[in-house]
């Protein structure tokens, strides 16, 4: 049993955030979030975790009591295609927004949990889009505040998060829960051509378990969050048994990447959900 401890999620209230800030109470723990509803929602709120509405690079103005002892910062646009529309907030949520954070969890003396991003490890590499560069140059960052400072990190690096508090509609809607949303409505399920394009699908549950075993136990780089199996677009939609629209091809889009697990794996992780067994109970 860990003792308890005081922690701040930045994006507490998003998708994987509230999830993470639910288990996380549960456990015993002293929980904060620190989001400004971007992309999360009153929704996800958990009853016991402490909300505040504010952006990351206003942290040091934010009334975080007690202390953190861990910070997972979470609190980040995340959306690869989508951001070259978006290369201002980009820059304000992921660039501005990142050194105020570290600035901060240096100060208090705190460990940081970073969620990375895999597209670093895909195929069209890290400078593919706006949102994955930033991401790189933040993974950089955080490892050079490690040898700077001494401040104790680990980065994870999710692998496309399906399950409950998914964002359905409107453009940061995410694949799984677009399409869940697109059969109860009787609409075609849209595909960006060519639809092979390749995806390790992991269940919300699956990305907890190994967050807060990282929060315990990881150190430094490399900590992948990814399922043992993947999908193309196309497979997925077929799974669903929709009708299918294809769409022109998007810039950003890549069609493979490394899934890096391995050190996850030894501190215990291991996934337990599949998508097969997810749509099998949606159809």
């Amino acid at each position: 049993m860990v003792k308890s401890q005081n922690i701040l999620v930045t994006g507490g209230a998003g998708f994987i955030g509230s999830h993470l800030c639910e288990r996380l109470h549960k456990d015993g723990h002293n929980v904060i979030s620190l989001d400004n509803y971007f992309t999360g929602s009153i929704d996800n709120h958990v009853d016991g975790v402490r909300y505040i509405v504010a952006p990351t690079y206003d942290i040091h103005y934010a009334p975080i009591h007690p202390l953190p002892d861990i910070v997972y910062h979470l609190g980040e646009y995340s959306r690869v295609e989508q951001s070259f529309n978006d290369v201002r907030i980009v820059h304000e949520y992921n660039t501005k927004g990142t050194i105020e954070v570290l600035e901060y969890v240096r100060e208090v003396g705190a460990k940081l949990v970073y969620s990375g991003s895999s597209t670093k490890f895909s195929d069209n590499g890290a400078d593919a889009s706006p949102y994955a560069f930033s991401k790189a140059k933040n993974t950089e960052l955080v490892m050079n505040y490690g040898k700077w400072y001494d401040m104790p990190y680990a980065i994870t690096y999710f692998y496309n998060a399906y399950g409950g508090r998914e964002i359905k509609e409107g453009k940061y809607a995410t694949l799984i829960a677009l399409f869940k949303d697109k059969i109860k409505k009787g609409e075609k399920l849209t595909v960006v051509s060519p639809g092979t394009q390749k995806r390790n699908f992991t269940h919300i549950d699956d990305i907890i378990d190994a967050l807060v075993l990282i929060g315990e136990k990881g150190e430094g780089d490399g900590y992948g969050i990814g399922s043992n199996e993947s999908y193309s677009v196309l497979e997925v939609a077929k799974m669903l048994k929709g009708e299918i629209e294809m769409l022109p091809e998007r810039k950003g889009n890549r069609m493979t990447g490394d899934v890096i697990t391995d050190k996850t794996k030894e501190l215990g992780w291991k996934p337990s959900h599949t998508l097969k067994e997810y749509i099998n109970v949606l159809t």
